[in-house]
């Protein structure tokens, strides 16, 4: 990694160091509710959009440049990855992802193989090295996956959920089964993000999706090993942020994890949180939907939190979750001025 890269405001933040202002980029920055990530996917079918490199590394420099944010991230999906195990995915208009077999019985999972990601994922590295020869010097590019319990629950339901019937089928009444399924996942997982990171991220982003869905009890039993295993794998490479939304009991636990950075959604209250995890950095946390309220009203909103955080470093401004297709790019562009100016003069 360069001197310059190193340098950046957000690698600073990950490691704790003061900044001069408050960096900030987005959850899906790169994504619908721009007319320039429209333009380039066209009538490309969404997997293969994920699967086209140019197109993938176009529409990840185009949102760091239309938005000014000081970070890019990665444009690629979670769940392509559990197509090289054997399961067959699709994007449905107007529905989302679907997995025509998804896995409910034993039999299928003692079948799962992890093909290499290097062989099977190509597409990722060529995207990486697309997106590292356009994006300015400075501003770092941040790798993804999907954490061990989201992708299994995708593998499992098949589909989006409400109460993950068949995943806690599985995991109460099976759980060594549970755990051997999630041991493969992971190991797909670490492969999949250390083919990013030797491919030229700068920082890696676990999500989890679908976490909020557990208790504490549940995470510790049967998510929290295989979440530590996939973070600890690749300690000391990358900064590594940690997201899970939906249940704030659940973070000290995510916290013991091990990543440098954790990711709050709007349901945690951002200052208190950070201090009671006592970890050295967070990312976070504003509702996503403000975005869609009165311009005044997301700075208002933004200013809040800054105001919380004060002068403290570590503090990477994000949504709680993904941005959504209705949101006003105005609004965005707004908001991430806002957040680089107003921190400046705060932090002054």
């Amino acid at each position: 990694m360069t001197q310059e890269l190193q340098d950046a405001v957000f690698m600073k933040a990950c490691r704790g160091e003061p900044t001069p202002y408050t960096p900030i980029w987005l959850n899906r920055q790169a994504g619908r509710y721009m007319k320039e990530y429209h333009e380039v996917k066209g009538e490309t079918p969404s997997l293969d959009f994920f699967k086209t490199p140019h197109l993938a590394a176009q529409v990840t420099c185009d949102a760091q440049r239309i938005l000014g944010v000081d970070a890019a991230i990665l444009f690629a999906d979670l769940l392509p990855i559990l197509e090289p195990l054997g399961f067959d995915l699709d994007y449905i208009a107007g529905f989302g992802p679907s997995i025509s077999n998804p896995v409910r019985t034993l039999t299928q999972i003692d079948a799962i193989t992890t093909p290499p990601a290097q062989e099977s994922m190509p597409y990722i590295v060529e995207a990486i090295q697309l997106i590292r020869r356009e994006l300015p010097s400075n501003i770092p590019l941040i790798g993804f996956a999907g954490a061990p319990f989201t992708l299994a629950s995708y593998a499992i339901e098949g589909q989006g959920s409400r109460n993950y019937t068949h995943v806690k089928k599985l995991m109460y009444s099976h759980p060594d089964a549970w755990h051997q399924l999630m041991s493969k996942i992971s190991d797909a997982v670490i492969d999949y993000v250390q083919v990013q990171i030797a491919a030229g991220v700068q920082a890696m982003q676990l999500f989890d999706s679908w976490v909020g869905a557990l208790g504490v009890s549940e995470y510790q039993r049967f998510v929290l090993p295989h979440s530590s295993r996939v973070i600890k794998a690749i300690q000391g490479t990358v900064p590594i942020i940690h997201f899970g939304t939906g249940n704030p009991a659940l973070l000290p636990d995510m916290a013991t994890c091990g990543a440098e950075v954790m990711a709050l959604d709007w349901r945690a209250p951002l200052k208190s949180t950070w201090d009671a995890l006592g970890v050295r950095a967070v990312q976070g946390n504003l509702d996503p939907i403000a975005l869609l309220a009165e311009e005044r009203a997301v700075l208002g909103e933004a200013e809040r939190l800054l105001l919380e955080v004060g002068q403290k470093p570590g503090h990477i401004f994000n949504l709680g979750h993904g941005i959504i297709p209705e949101t006003p790019v105005a609004h965005v562009k707004s908001l991430v001025r806002f957040v680089q100016e107003r921190s400046s003069e705060i932090r002054s």
